[in-house]
């Protein structure tokens, strides 16, 4: 490289520098009391093995040089091979570091428990007794999130706010795939399961709007799932709610349905009222009407099975929000490869007639369900297992 472009090449990254320096680190940075003391453990942590780090490095770089070949000035012993103050110094010091990161982290772990109710709104003051935290349900869609507020009736796409220095009860959840509930500025990420409820306690300490993403990748739609945060005083999130009663429209099963289905870039959206406990029928993943709840079919395994006849509720476990409404024999994939269509194509699947959208017949054939996959005992065409079923007796 020519001194020219080596020039060129320093400018270049300062300048690199420079720019950084006009982001917003909001990690480090954050308007959340959570997110504020996991900011905190962040540079504890890094200071506490920079402690070991820095000395080792300066000491490699200092020994390198002073025992270098052309030094014939240094001092060198070719007998020596122990010091015992140097190696309880070589020990001690990081074994020192390794406890202390052991203790801090281990009390953050139970501090910053995001199951645990909050105790302070920040650091100087403790969560006054009149304060009534607001609840908000979460859930995970492809690609967007939809936030019920069960104290108000009312739901939101892709848009969420929250009065300032109150405390937010979430509970997510997802509709199909894992997926992870993060806003930088207010907490942690929380993982967004289908069939289960994480929760998590936070609070907001500044007014202002902020991002929130998916940060765990769940299909082609994962980049787009983004929502606005908005940190308001008590009187702007009265406003806002107002505004969602005024400009919302209804948000029942047939609604959520059409809402569920795979989509990117969806905007905003507003629901006046919401259909009671429909939240639970997509926490319990039967939303669709037909299909069995997942309380449900826990309480028949708990209460010893159903008998029998266990293979009637084969078809209402099955869940599938991606493909549903599909039929025939076409794989169920989103990619062109696989059926030759576009992703979420209108197309119908190999197999359905396209005036009826019903499956064509198709010659009898071998049952190959889990083919090489029996287990010892099993049949591959049996019924599901006994504890499935509500319908028929309990077997003695």
């Amino acid at each position: 490289m020519t001194p020219q472009l080596k020039i060129v090449a320093r400018l270049f990254a300062l300048f690199t520098l420079l720019g950084l320096s006009g982001c917003n680190l909001v990690v480090m940075s954050p308007s959340g009391d959570i997110a504020r003391q996991q900011a905190n453990l962040i540079i504890v942590a890094t200071v506490l093995m920079l402690i070991i780090i820095v000395p080792v490095i300066f000491l490699t770089l200092f020994f390198a040089w002073r025992y270098r070949g052309s030094n014939t000035n240094a001092p060198y012993d070719p007998e020596w091979h122990h010091s015992t103050r140097l190696e309880v110094i070589i020990w001690s010091a990081p074994l020192a570091i390794i406890i202390a990161l052991g203790a801090v982290t281990w009390m953050s772990t139970h501090k910053l428990d995001p199951y645990r109710p909050l105790d302070r709104i920040d650091a100087q003051r403790a969560v006054p007794a009149e304060v009534k935290p607001i609840t908000v349900e979460v859930v995970a869609l492809d690609w967007k999130w939809l936030f019920f507020y069960p104290d108000y009736g009312i739901a939101t796409v892709n848009e969420m706010a929250a009065p300032v220095d109150v405390p937010i009860n979430f509970k997510i959840t997802a509709s199909s795939v894992m997926n992870s509930f993060y806003v930088p500025a207010l907490a942690g990420m929380i993982y967004a399961m289908p069939g289960m409820e994480t929760k998590l306690h936070a609070v907001i300490n500044k007014a202002g709007e902020y991002e929130g993403i998916s940060s765990n990748y769940s299909g082609d739609g994962f980049s787009h799932m983004r929502f606005k945060f908005h940190g308001v005083d008590r009187a702007g999130f009265d406003q806002w709610i107002a505004r969602v009663k005024q400009n919302g429209t209804a948000l029942n099963r047939d609604a959520y349905l059409k809402l569920e289905k795979p989509s990117t870039k969806e905007p905003v959206r507003y629901y006046a009222n919401v259909e009671d406990g429909l939240y639970r029928t997509v926490l319990n993943m039967c939303a669709t009407p037909g299909k069995m709840c997942m309380d449900e079919m826990m309480h028949i395994d708990m209460t010893g099975g159903g008998g029998i006849e266990s293979h009637e509720n084969r078809a209402r476990l099955e869940h599938d929000n991606r493909h549903a409404g599909e039929a025939g024999h076409a794989a169920p994939a989103a990619t062109f490869p696989a059926t030759g269509n576009p992703a979420r194509s209108d197309q119908p699947a190999e197999g359905v007639d396209q005036n009826s959208g019903q499956p064509q017949s198709q010659a009898p054939s071998t049952n190959h369900d889990m083919l090489g996959h029996t287990m010892p005992g099993g049949n591959p065409g049996g019924v599901a297992p006994a504890q499935l079923n509500n319908n028929a007796p309990a077997q003695p």
